[in-house]
């Protein structure tokens, strides 16, 4: 076994369209199983040892457009206290961008209704400030009025957005409860809770936003992280103009 059989198998992975990052997994297997016969004197010297894995490159984040993030926010008629935290913390993950392991574990003093911000504690247990608009705080009013003392049932919680049990949301619960909303307005695609934040940021730069002022509001530590959803807005550009360009 040489590396030309490594390379001749590869490239034969990549007639049958198989990704470059399947590819590089692939690679990756095979130094380790041809490391571990170098290290037992079945083999002299590793094949996979000199070749380079495939670039991947890093794939952009998934935004949804204008269209289903006005579909997706559109209340029903029903405005019981379960509807009431749905929608709070829908339009406050849209107004702000945060991730949903922020949202989910905001503390209950965490949001001012007065100057329309939040108090964020993010990765490396970094503090940040977030603004969200009017319609956001009146959805995130409603549900502290009269939502969230349901869930409550008289006793005491630190957490902003409860269970039905009194207990704080979980990711799962709540990554649930987002595909459910989705599906009710139609949303054919399935979405997670990041997409929201993808939305956020690249709706933003879009409208003309500060690329720094987006960085603090994601909590980014390397505005290089939020420069892709800059990429996104020009990939979105390029596809129009191959699609409607007459002569393109």
């Amino acid at each position: 076994m040489t590396s030309e059989h490594l390379r001749g198998f590869l490239r034969h992975c990549h007639d049958r369209k198989i990704s470059a990052r399947s590819n590089a997994r692939r690679l990756a297997a095979l130094r380790a199983f041809f490391g571990y016969l170098v290290r037992e004197k079945v083999m002299a010297a590793n094949p996979a040892g000199e070749i380079d894995a495939p670039k991947t490159g890093r794939s952009l984040p998934k935004a949804l457009n204008l269209e289903d993030v006005d579909r997706l926010l559109i209340l029903p008629p029903q405005r019981s206290p379960l509807i009431l935290r749905d929608y709070a913390m829908l339009y406050l993950l849209y107004a702000t961008g945060m991730r949903v392991s922020e949202l989910v574990g905001l503390p209950a003093n965490s949001c001012n209704l007065i100057s329309l911000h939040l108090r964020v504690r993010g990765k490396g247990d970094k503090e940040r400030i977030v603004p969200f608009g009017e319609v956001a705080g009146t959805r995130l009013r409603e549900y502290l009025e009269l939502g969230r003392p349901t869930f409550l049932k008289k006793k005491a919680s630190p957490f902003l957005f409860l269970s039905n049990r009194g207990t704080a949301m979980t990711r799962a619960r709540f990554w649930q409860i987002i595909n459910d909303l989705a599906a009710h307005a139609g949303i054919r695609q399935r979405i997670s809770p990041h997409m929201l934040r993808h939305s956020f940021a690249t709706h933003l730069l879009a409208g003309g936003a500060d690329l720094r002022a987006v960085q603090m509001m994601l909590g980014h530590a390397d505005i290089t992280t939020t420069q892709i959803y800059t990429k996104i807005e020009s990939s979105r550009l390029k596809e129009a103009h191959r699609r409607f360009h007459p002569r393109g």
